[in-house]
C-alpha cells in the first residue's frame, strides 16, 4: 500500500497505521453428540478454550476483541483516523524534523497536521507521534500523503514521502420520491439502503426543511400519550435492507398565500442521517439539497377547503372552495353550477364573484344535495373570466360518500 520515492537510507523511519476500533472475536464452534466417536471431546476442548464465553461455548462471539489485521473499508461520512509515528533509528540527534500529512481526494488537497512547526532535535530511539482526523466527504479515491524533512548532524538537508491508497465506499443508498397532495401539502419518501455488509443502528433520520416549508415526520406511531417509532425499539438496518421514512411539508403561511410564489422548481430541503456501526462506530451524512417541480395549476386554482366526510341521502350539505389566481392578470369571475345524475347544487347558478387580482385567493361557500347513495364525484363547476371570455371546467373536485338516515 505504501510506495517510497526515495530509494535512499534515511535516519528515520515513517510508520502510518489506521485507528479503527476493535471487533468482536469470533470462532466456529463444532460439536457432536456424546455417542458419537470423539464423545465430549470438543465439548471439553470449546470449553478450555479461553475466547468462548462460559456457559455457552457454542456461540460464535467470544469475549476477546480482536484488534484489526488490515487497513478495511472506509465509508462516506465516517470520520478518518491515522497514527503518525516518526521513529529516530540511527545513532545520531537529527534536527529540524518537519512532519506534514495531506489528504489528496479527486477535488481538493488537505493539510491534516495538527502542527506545521518543525521539533527541534530528536535524539536516538526517540519518536515524533501526531493523531489526525478527517471527516470523509467524497468518495472515491484518497492518497494520504505524508512527508518528512529533517537535518543530519552534518548540516545535510534530507526529505522522503510515503503514498497511502485508499478507497472510500458509499455506505448507504438513498432515493426520494414526491407525492402532491389536493391541498399544498407535500410528502416526501425517502428510501434508504444498507449497502455495507455490516448492520448499522440508525441514530437519526430528519428532514431540515427549506425556508418555504414546515416538516412534520411521520415515522411514529402515538400510543399512549408517547411516541414510538414505527421502525420499533431497536432501529437496526441489517445489510442490503431498505427502509421507507415518510416526512409531510406544508409552505408556511406567508408563502401560501402567494399563489405565485411555489412555482416551477422549488428547494425542499436535505436529509441528515446519522447511524453507529460495530461497536459505536459512527457516520453522518447530509444529501443535497432535494428538489421538486410544483405542479402546475394554470390560470385558476380550484380546492377543498370544507368537505364532509359522509352526507344523508337527499339532504343538503356545505362545502366551501378555495378559488386562487395563478396568473399574472387580474380577472372578473363568474361561477356557474351544473347538475349531474347523482349530485344537484342549490343556489343560483351564473352569479358574478367580482374581481380577483393576481395571486389572490377567495372562498366560496356551496350547498348541494345528492341523490343517489354511495361514494360520488362532485362536478360540474365552472368559471369564467368575462374579461378574456374565457372559462374553466372543473370535473370530480372531490368526492363524498352519500348514505341513507336511518
Amino acid at each position: 500500500m505504501d510506495v517510497s520515492q526515495a530509494k535512499q537510507e534515511h535516519l528515520l523511519a515513517l510508520k502510518v497505521m489506521r485507528l479503527t476500533k476493535p471487533t468482536l472475536f469470533t470462532n466456529l464452534p463444532v460439536t457432536c453428540e456424546e455417542r458419537d466417536l470423539p464423545g465430549d471431546l470438543f465439548g471439553r476442548l470449546m470449553h478450555d478454550d479461553p475466547s468462548t464465553i462460559k456457559g455457552a461455548e457454542t456461540l460464535m462471539l467470544g469475549e476477546m476483541l480482536t484488534l484489526p489485521q488490515n487497513f478495511g473499508n472506509i465509508f462516506l461520512g465516517e470520520t478518518f483516523s491515522s497514527y503518525i509515528s516518526v521513529h529516530n533509528d540511527s545513532s545520531q540527534v537529527v534536527k529540524d524534523i518537519l512532519v506534514k500529512a495531506d489528504l489528496q481526494t479527486s477535488s481538493q488537497r488537505l493539510n491534516l497536521s495538527a502542527s506545521n512547526s518543525a521539533v527541534a532535535e530528536l535524539k536516538p530511539e526517540c519518536c515524533i507521534d501526531d493523531v489526525i482526523h478527517h471527516e470523509v466527504k467524497e468518495i472515491g479515491t484518497h492518497i494520504l500523503v505524508c512527508a518528512v524533512s529533517y537535518t543530519t548532524q552534518c548540516g545535510e538537508k534530507l526529505y522522503f514521502r510515503k503514498f497511502f491508497k485508499f478507497q472510500v465506499l458509499k455506505p448507504l443508498d438513498v432515493k426520494t420520491k414526491f407525492y402532491n397532495a389536493e391541498t399544498d401539502e407535500v410528502f416526501l419518501e425517502a428510501q434508504i439502503q444498507n449497502i455495507t455488509t455490516s448492520p448499522m443502528f440508525m441514530e437519526k433520520v430528519s428532514l431540515e426543511p427549506s425556508m418555504m416549508y414546515n416538516v412534520t415526520e411521520l415515522n411514529t406511531v402515538t400510543h399512549q400519550d408517547h411516541g414510538e417509532s414505527t421502525f420499533g425499539k431497536m432501529s437496526y438496518l441489517q445489510p442490503m435492507d431498505t427502509r421507507q421514512y415518510l416526512y409531510c411539508l406544508k409552505p408556511k403561511p406567508e408563502y401560501a398565500e402567494k399563489a405565485g410564489v411555489i412555482k416551477g422548481v422549488t428547494v425542499i430541503g436535505k436529509l441528515d442521517i446519522v447511524w453507529k456501526t460495530n461497536l459505536g462506530e459512527r457516520g453522518r451524512l447530509q444529501t443535497s439539497q432535494l428538489q421538486r417541480m410544483a405542479p402546475g395549476y394554470g390560470d385558476i386554482r380550484l380546492s377543498m377547503e370544507v368537505i364532509p366526510d359522509t352526507v344523508n341521502l337527499e339532504e343538503p350539505f356545505d362545502i366551501a372552495c378555495k378559488i386562487t389566481n395563478c396568473s399574472e392578470r387580474t380577472m372578473d369571475l363568474l361561477v356557474e353550477m351544473m347538475n349531474t345524475s347523482s349530485v344537484h347544487w342549490c343556489g343560483v347558478s351564473g352569479r358574478a364573484l367580482g374581481k380577483l387580482s393576481p395571486g389572490a385567493s377567495l372562498s366560496l361557500p356551496l350547498t348541494l344535495l345528492a341523490s343517489v347513495q354511495g361514494l360520488q364525484s362532485i362536478s360540474g363547476l365552472r368559471l369564467t373570466d368575462s374579461f378574456l371570455k374565457r372559462t374553466y371546467e372543473y370535473d370530480d373536485v372531490a368526492q363524498v360518500c352519500v348514505v341513507c338516515p336511518s
